[in-house]
Formats: structure tokens, sequence, C-alpha cells
């Protein structure tokens, strides 16, 4: 009995130490995010559109992985290209992170363009592309953190 017991203590203490490290930490202002997109995203979406992500890179801070790879990070389409008149461009920024079963709200320096992959450029630097286009699944998008974002 007490070697189960002692088992246990020193189980549960080496999982607090690995998962430890990640709580509380802050991951500072300016801090680059690069994400993969999880589905295609088109410019006809709504804005409000949620948009499904995770991080394609760990987030390191002072030599620790504050966010490792794969954490799936939420956004939204800010503007698009809804209706044929529309000078909008097709920009989406992310909202939260999933941290430890939870969403941690993320603040950015604002929302990104996402250009049409198959449009083609002129002479002049003019893009043509049709009126709707999607950005596939896997699309890479980088982000910066306008606030330290607390884990």
């Amino acid at each position: 009995m007490k070697t189960k017991t002692f088992l246990q203590i020193i189980i549960t203490s080496i999982a607090c130490t690995t998962v430890a490290p990640m709580f509380g930490m802050i991951v500072p202002a300016g801090t680059t995010l690069v994400v993969r997109t999880l589905h295609s995203i088109s410019s006809v979406d709504a804005p409000g559109t949620r948009v499904s992500t995770q991080l394609d890179k760990d987030v390191v801070v002072n030599g620790k992985v504050a966010l490792p790879a794969g954490t799936k990070v939420s956004g939204r389409v800010e503007t698009s290209k809804r209706t044929r008149t529309s000078s909008s461009r097709l920009t989406v920024n992310i909202t939260d992170a999933q941290v430890h079963g939870r969403a941690v709200a993320i603040k950015t320096t604002g929302a990104v363009s996402l250009e049409n992959p198959f449009a083609r450029t002129t002479r002049r630097g003019v893009q043509i592309s049709t009126y709707s286009y999607h950005v596939p699944a896997g699309a890479k998008v980088q982000f910066r953190l306008a606030k330290p974002l607390e884990l």
C-alpha cells in the first residue's frame, strides 16, 4: 500500500512539473503567431464566419514552449467580397486559442488579407482574379500579438 501511494505521488509530481511551466506564462506583445487553416475560406464568406486554424510552429518564451504546434486557434472573417459590388478584400483575424481546455482571448495588431492564390498580376502590379475564390486548407497565415497573451 505504501509503495502504491509513493508511486502515485511520484507520478503526480512528474506530471505537475511538465505541465506547470505552461501555466502562468505570458507570451509578450509583438510575438508572431504562425497558423495554418484547417478548412478552406471563401472570399464570399460573410463577415463573422468562424475560421478554424492551428499553430504551425511552437511559440517559445524564455526557452520554454508556451504554446505547442497544433494548438487550436479560432478566428473569424473580418471583411469579404460578399457582394459583387464590394471592393473589400478577404481578411481574417484570430480571436482565441484553446489552452488546457479553455479559450484564451487573443488580441492581434489587425486582420490579415488573404489573397487569391490563383490570381495573376499584370506587369503594372494589378492583381486579376475572378469574383470569388477559395483559400485552401493548409494555407499559412501570420499574425502579431498586440497585447500580451496570459496563459
